[in-house]
């Protein structure tokens, strides 16, 4: 069974577009998301630097709409079905959501600029940040978590729990780490996926009445509890609360396991996701499409991982995420 993943803020490096922009039909994607992000894409995922990108507003239209490129030419003429699980992680939920049929493109990418513009503006209220605990106790790694008032932004499996909240709590946590941990800042501008995003999430919610979400045709699974998602209200209103509260990759991960994915195909910007899921889900295969080089070994890797029957997934509750 094959699963598609989709990297969130941070995955993007300088650079990374301009290969995708040699194929057939990609400057013209690329040109018309950028009419709909209200920003030029195509510079800055080839010419814009480090820092340009690293902008919150400026970096999540540019990972949704590079998973959206590299979606549309590496699955062109595989109609997304249940026997696919699809999954992003952060804002990579709504790249997720669109090839998922959970969302328009369009609809996904409309969302991506007012959640990217509107967590911005929240960032800048106060000086908040993030940053990676690797190791240590899991119940070690709480308590310090709560004594320095921070919150467990994501959960992503293998020892790592990214901590969120202001730049003074921060730099308690590196001069107080969990025993056997290590603490690394995150070159992010906010304390994402903590009620300090609360305003961006409001934001969302005005929005909501302008878009239509429908359900998926693939299996999508939500930040919230890893569960797949049943409707297309229910997936929205999972995206608009997931800005403020945590995200559970580490149980997305348990849910691919349980469902039996045999084979992980990240998206660009890929590397990130698969880097966890090698800790996170030991033993299954995993392949990131960093560039059009990587799409011959992926085609075959999508033909392998795709020879398995329909899972059979129990069903969950109407509107749940």
């Amino acid at each position: 069974m094959l699963a598609i993943v989709c990297p969130g803020q941070g995955s993007q490096t300088p650079g990374f577009l301009s290969p995708w922009l040699e194929l057939p039909g990609v400057p013209e994607h690329l040109d018309s998301l950028s009419g709909q992000a209200g920003l030029d894409l195509i510079r800055h995922g080839t010419e814009s630097d480090e820092e340009t990108i690293k902008d919150t507003a400026v970096a999540q239209p540019l990972i949704v709409a590079a998973g959206l490129v590299t979606a549309r030419v590496l699955l062109a003429g595989r109609p997304m079905t249940a026997a696919t699980v699809v999954a992003g992680h952060s804002v990579g939920e709504l790249t997720a959501s669109a090839i998922s049929g959970a969302l328009s493109e369009q609809d996904a990418v409309t969302f991506v600029r007012v959640r990217a513009t509107a967590m911005a503006e929240a960032a800048a209220f106060l000086p908040t940040g993030m940053s990676a605990v690797l190791g240590g106790d899991p119940d070690d790694v709480a308590a310090v978590l709560a004594r320095h008032g921070l919150t467990a932004a994501n959960s992503n499996g293998g020892g790592q729990v990214v901590a969120a909240g202001t730049l003074d709590q921060l730099a308690a946590l590196a001069a107080d780490p969990p025993t056997k941990a290590r603490v690394i800042p995150l070159k992010v501008a906010g304390a994402f996926h903590t009620h300090h995003m609360s305003p961006a999430a409001t934001a969302l919610q005005e929005l909501r009445g302008s878009l239509t979400p429908m359900a998926p045709t693939a299996t999508l699974l939500s930040n919230f509890d890893g569960a797949p998602v049943v409707t297309g209200e229910g997936n929205l209103d999972s995206l608009i609360a997931q800005v403020s509260r945590p995200v559970r990759w580490d149980l997305c991960m348990a849910q691919m396991e349980q469902m039996g994915v045999s084979g992980v195909i990240e998206l660009s910007p890929a590397g990130t996701l698969t880097g966890l899921m090698k800790r996170g889900m030991r033993g299954t295969p995993t392949l990131p499409v960093k560039s059009p080089e990587d799409l011959a070994a992926a085609a075959a890797f999508i033909d392998e991982h795709s020879r398995t029957p329909d899972p059979v997934i129990s069903p969950i509750a109407e509107g749940h995420s």
